[in-house]
C-alpha cells in the first residue's frame, strides 16, 4: 500500500516535495534533537490524489491517518477525546514552496465540552481551558465550516465593552465560558446543526479544509504571481498541541535569525505572553521585541538563542522561525528560510559568502530574482522629505517609498489599480484576503500589527512597501476615513508611506531614481559570471537605452522604429507617405522621415556604446497611424489639404477585420518596398555616421517582422542589401551588419531550417507567437483569465509567463532546426517573457544566446539567467 502518512521522525529535510516545507524541516528539526512537539504529515500526494478522487479522502488514506494517529497517541500517553489526558493537536497546511498566510490552520483540535472541563481541572486552570476552547471554535467554523471568523468577533467586543475592557487576555475564566456558549449557539443558529463533539470528526473535517485551502481564490492568486503549479498540492501537519497561553509563564512568538527588513545579523522578533501564535500574526495585540525575552525568561532566551543560530548554521541561510513556551519550556514549531526585503535578500547573501556559510553559486539563489524589482524604483527625495512633516508613526515593516490614494478595502483597490491609479491599501489590519489588493498596492498601511504581521510578511515578500501598526490613526471602512487627532483623510485622498522608517505624510512627495551600489554590485557582479545567457534590452528611445545600460544590459534585442513614427514633428509626414496615391510621392514623404530615423538611430548608437542594436523594421498596420473618428479625420484632411471624402476613402481601404493578421510585418515591405528601404539607409547610414565620428565600430542587426516564408525574407533582405552594400561601399569602410527575423507565427517556427539559409539570427517574438498558437488576443484575453484560473484551465497568463508546452516546443523546434541550417547563427527572444523568471529560465536550457526585455527588468533577468545556470549547467 502507498504510504501517505509519515511520523516526523521519519522523515528529514530533503523530502520537501513529498512533506511539504513545513513537514521537511519539522522532521529535519526532530533529527537535529530540537524540541519540537511530536506529530506526523499527510502528504503532498494524499493532497492531489483528494482533488483527483473528487475532492475526497478515501478509506485507505483515513486508515493511515488514524494509524499515526494512534501513533502519537501512544508517544504522547495521551488520546483524542479522552478526559484523563487528552490529546489536543493543531492542523496545518504545508506546501512545498513557503506560502506565507495564504492556506488555513486550526489550533487546539480536540477540544469538546468534556475536554475543556476537564483541560481546566488538569491544569487549574479554567480561563486557559475555556479560552482555548472558544479559540477553536472560532477557528473550526471558519476554516472547516466557511463561517466567518469575524461574525465571532461581535461576541468578544459585547463581553469586553460590557466589562469596560479593551483586551481579550483582560477577561477572566468566567467571560470565557460566556463566549465559549455564545460562540456554539452562533454556530448552531447559522448551520443548523451544534457544534462537533467528535474529535476524530473534527480531525478529518480538518484535514479534508486544509486540503481545500490549497485551492482557494488567496491561494490561487499567491500561486500565479509566484509560478507554484496547482499539481504540487499541500501537505497536512498534525501536531500536539503546546500552549502560550497558559499564563504568565507562557508565550508564543516569531523570530528571524538577522533582520529581514536590513538583513543586520542580529536576531529579530517578537513575542506576547499568554497568547497563541496567532495573536502575534494576526496584530491583534502589540507584541514585545525578542530581546526583552531575556530579561523575563533568560535560561529559555538563552536556549532559543543556541537554537536559532545552529538552525541557520544547518541550512546556511537566514531562518524565520516560530516558538512557543509552555510554563517555561521551549518549543519550536517551525523553520525556514525568511521572507527578507530585496536590501536584505542582498545582504544576507552577501554576508553569508563573507562568513563562508554558502558558495557564491549559493548566494544567488537566495534572493528572489523579482524582488531586485523594489530597488530599481524611486525613492523619495531627501530634500521633499525633510521638508515634510509627518502625521503619523508606525512599524518600518517593509522598506521603499509609496505615495497613492487611500483605499480601504481590496476590491476598490483592486478596481482603482485597474484605471491607472496609485493606490495605498489601508486596513485595520490585513488578512490573506486581501493579497489582490496589496498586489495593486504601491504601499500597504495598517492600524494594528507588528513586524512579523501578515501585512509585513506579505510586504515583504512582494517588495511593497508597508508601515504596520499605526496605534495612532483610527480605520473606518464602513466611512472610508482615516482619523489621525484632528485630521480625517478620505477615500482617493493622496498619502505618502516610508517603509524605512515607518513615517506616513499627508499628500504626495516627490521622489527620485534608486541609486545601485554596494551589496547589488557585488551580487550581480558574481551573477553575470555564473550566467551564459546574455540580456539585452527592449528599447526605443536613447533615454530607454542609457537606463538599461546602468542596469547591465549588454545590447539591444529590439528597437521598436514605428515607435518614433508618432512623435509629433513626423507623424504628419508619416501620414503624407501613407496617404500617398505613387511611389514617387511616398518617396518624396519617405525623405522627410529619412534624416529623423537617421538621427534617431545615431543617437541609440551612440547611447549602447557599440554594443550590439537589433532594429526591426516597420511592424503595425499603417491604419494605426490615422485617426478613425470623423472628427478627427476632418480636422486632419484640412490640416494636409485633402477633402474630408478622399482622407476618409484611404481609413477605409487600410480597414481589415482583423489587422493583427494581415498587411504589417514584412508584408509591407513587400508591398511598399520604398519603406524598408528608407528604414535601412536610415539604420546604415547611422552607423556609418558613428563609426566614422565616433569610432564606435557598429554591426547593424537588421530585423524583418512576421516572416512566414523564405521567399518573403529573401525578397526584403535583397532590397536591405542592395541599399546597404552600396551604402557601405562609398563610406569606403569594413562595416558588417546582419539580417534576420522575428519567429513570431507556427508557418515560421516549423520552417526555421529552411528560413535559416537567409536569416543570421532569429528573435522569437513570443507575444505573437502565443497569440498564434493558442488562437488568443493578447489585447481581449482579459474576458476569458478568470474563468480559465478557477477551472484550472490555465495557471498563469500565456501573455505574461511562456507556454513550455506548446509555444515552448515551437521555439525547441525552431532552435534545432535554425543551428542544424547555420551553425552560427543568433538566437534570442524579444517578446515581455524575456523578463518573467520562469520563461528566462526555459532560455537558458533551450539555448538562447540572448534574452531582450525592458530596461528595469534586466537586472532580474540577470540574476534568473545565472539560477538558471546554477540549476542547468551548459
Amino acid at each position: 500500500m502507498k504510504k501517505y502518512v509519515y511520523m516526523f521522525s521519519e522523515g528529514n529535510g530533503q523530502m520537501r516535495e513529498l512533506l511539504g516545507g513545513k513537514g521537511a524541516n519539522l522532521a529535519e528539526m526532530t533529527g537535529l534533537g530540537m524540541p519540537v512537539p511530536q506529530g506526523f504529515t499527510i502528504t503532498t500526494e494524499a493532497c492531489t490524489r483528494y482533488y483527483e478522487d473528487g475532492k475526497t479522502i478515501y478509506p485507505d488514506i483515513e486508515e493511515q491517518i488514524m494509524e499515526f494517529l494512534d501513533r502519537l497517541e501512544k508517544m504522547t500517553g495521551k488520546a483524542l477525546g479522552n478526559p484523563d489526558s487528552p490529546l489536543l493537536v493543531s492542523v496545518r497546511s504545508g506546501a512545498r514552496a513557503s506560502m506565507p498566510g495564504m492556506m488555513d490552520t486550526i489550533l487546539n483540535l480536540g477540544m469538546n465540552d468534556g475536554v475543556c472541563e476537564a483541560v481546566a481541572k488538569l491544569t487549574n486552570n479554567p480561563r486557559f481551558a475555556r479560552d482555548s476552547y472558544r479559540r477553536f471554535i472560532q477557528m473550526f467554523s471558519d476554516v472547516v465550516m466557511e463561517l466567518p471568523k469575524s461574525s465571532f468577533e461581535q461576541f468578544i467586543d459585547e463581553v469586553k465593552d460590557k466589562k469596560g475592557v479593551k483586551h481579550d487576555n483582560e477577561l477572566d475564566a468566567d467571560d470565557m465560558a460566556q463566549l465559549v456558549e455564545m460562540f456554539k449557539a452562533h454556530y448552531k443558529k447559522s448551520l443548523g446543526e451544534d457544534f462537533p463533539q467528535d474529535p476524530k470528526k473534527q480531525l478529518m473535517e480538518s484535514i479534508r479544509a486544509v486540503f481545500r485551502s490549497w485551492d482557494n481564490p488567496r491561494a490561487n492568486t499567491y500561486r500565479r504571481m509566484n509560478d507554484i503549479p496547482h499539481s504540487w498540492g499541500t501537505a497536512v501537519n498534525v501536531q500536539s498541541m503546546v500552549f502560550g497561553n497558559m499564563g504568565e509563564t507562557s508565550g508564543t512568538g516569531v523570530a528571524f535569525t538577522r533582520n529581514p527588513a536590513t538583513g543586520e545579523k542580529k536576531l529579530y522578533g517578537e513575542f506576547l505572553m499568554n497568547a497563541q501564535g496567532e495573536d502575534v500574526v494576526a496584530g491583534i495585540r502589540t507584541p514585545q521585541p525578542i530581546s526583552t525575552l531575556q530579561d523575563i525568561m533568560p535560561e529559555v532566551y538563552e536556549q532559543f538563542v543556541d537554537i536559532s543560530s545552529r538552525l541557520e548554521q544547518h541550512y546556511g541561510d537566514m531562518q524565520d522561525m516560530e516558538f512557543t513556551i509552555e510554563n517555561g519550556k521551549l518549543y519550536m514549531l517551525q523553520t525556514r528560510n525568511g521572507k527578507r526585503t530585496a536590501q536584505a535578500a542582498l545582504k544576507v547573501a552577501v554576508d553569508l559568502v563573507d562568513e563562508g556559510l554558502c558558495t557564491r553559486e549559493q548566494a544567488i539563489m537566495k534572493v528572489e530574482p523579482k524582488q531586485l524589482d523594489a530597488l530599481l524604483h524611486p525613492t523619495f527625495v531627501r530634500a521633499a522629505l525633510d521638508a515634510a512633516t509627518p502625521v503619523t508613526t508606525g512599524l518600518p515593516a517593509s522598506p521603499g517609498a509609496a505615495c497613492g490614494k487611500v483605499y480601504f478595502t481590496a476590491q476598490d483597490a483592486v478596481q482603482a489599480h485597474k484605471v491607472g491609479e496609485k493606490v495605498v491599501l489601508v486596513r485595520q489590519e490585513t488578512s490573506p484576503e486581501d493579497i489582490d489588493g496589496m498586489a495593486s498596492a504601491e504601499g500597504v498601511m495598517t492600524a494594528r500589527g507588528g513586524m512579523t504581521s501578515h501585512a509585513a510578511v506579505v510586504a515583504r515578500g512582494m517588495g511593497t512597501c508597508c508601515v504596520a501598526g499605526c496605534n495612532e490613526i483610527r480605520v473606518s471602512e464602513a466611512d472610508k476615513t482615516i482619523t489621525i487627532g484632528d485630521t480625517v483623510i478620505r477615500e482617493g485622498e493622496y498619502i505618502s508611506l516610508d517603509g524605512s522608517t515607518g513615517n506616513v505624510y499627508l499628500g504626495q512627495i516627490a521622489t527620485q531614481e534608486a541609486e545601485l551600489t554596494g551589496d547589488f554590485g557585488r551580487f550581480m557582479g558574481w551573477a553575470d559570471e555564473i550566467r551564459t545567457l546574455h540580456v539585452r534590452t527592449n528599447g526605443d528611445t536613447p533615454r530607454d537605452a542609457t537606463q538599461a545600460r546602468k542596469f547591465g544590459a549588454e545590447g539591444i534585442g529590439l528597437c521598436r522604429t514605428e515607435h518614433m513614427f508618432f512623435e509629433t514633428d513626423r507623424i504628419k509626414a508619416v501620414r503624407e507617405m501613407i496617404v500617398s496615391e505613387t511611389t514617387e510621392q511616398r518617396k518624396k514623404a519617405l525623405a522627410k522621415i529619412l534624416p529623423m530615423q537617421r538621427g534617431d538611430f545615431e543617437a541609440i548608437y551612440r547611447a549602447m556604446g557599440g554594443l550590439p542594436v537589433t532594429i526591426r523594421l516597420l511592424d503595425p498596420p499603417l491604419h494605426e497611424f490615422l485617426p478613425q473618428e470623423e472628427a478627427d479625420i476632418r480636422e486632419l484632411a484640412a490640416d494636409m489639404g485633402l477633402t474630408y471624402e478622399k482622407l476618409e476613402d484611404v481609413v477605409h481601404d487600410l480597414h481589415e477585420f482583423n489587422p493583427m493578421l494581415g498587411t504589417r510585418g514584412c508584408r509591407l515591405a513587400i508591398l511598399y518596398p520604398e519603406i524598408a528601404e528608407m528604414q535601412t539607409e536610415a539604420i546604415i547610414s547611422a552607423a556609418i555616421n558613428v563609426w566614422k565620428q565616433d569610432g564606435l565600430k557598429i554591426t547593424p542587426e537588421i530585423m524583418v517582422p512576421l516572416v512566414s516564408d523564405i521567399k518573403e525574407l529573401r525578397f526584403v533582405k535583397k532590397r536591405i542589401k542592395s541599399v546597404a552594400d552600396r551604402l557601405i561601399e562609398e563610406a569606403g569602410i569594413n562595416m558588417k551588419y546582419m539580417v534576420g527575423t522575428m519567429i513570431e507565427t507556427p508557418r515560421a517556427a516549423v520552417t526555421a531550417g529552411e528560413i535559416a539559409e537567409e536569416a543570421e539570427f532569429f528573435s522569437f517574438g513570443t507575444n505573437d507567437l502565443t497569440q498564434m498558437t493558442y488562437g488568443f488576443s493578447r489585447d481581449d484575453i482579459g474576458k476569458i483569465l478568470e474563468r480559465y484560473f478557477e477551472e484550472k484551465i490555465l495557471e498563469s497568463d500565456p501573455f505574461a509567463r511562456l507556454d513550455q508546452d506548446g509555444v515552448g516546443k515551437l521555439v525547441k523546434m525552431a532552435v534545432d532546426a535554425g543551428r542544424e541550417t547555420r551553425p552560427s547563427i543568433k538566437l534570442g527572444i524579444c517578446g515581455e517573457h524575456g523578463g518573467d523568471l520562469s520563461s528566462v529560465e526555459f532560455c537558458h536550457n533551450v539555448g538562447l544566446n540572448y534574452v531582450s526585455c525592458s530596461p528595469f527588468r534586466v537586472p532580474i533577468a540577470r540574476l534568473a539567467a545565472a539560477q538558471a545556470a546554477v540549476k542547468n549547467p551548459r
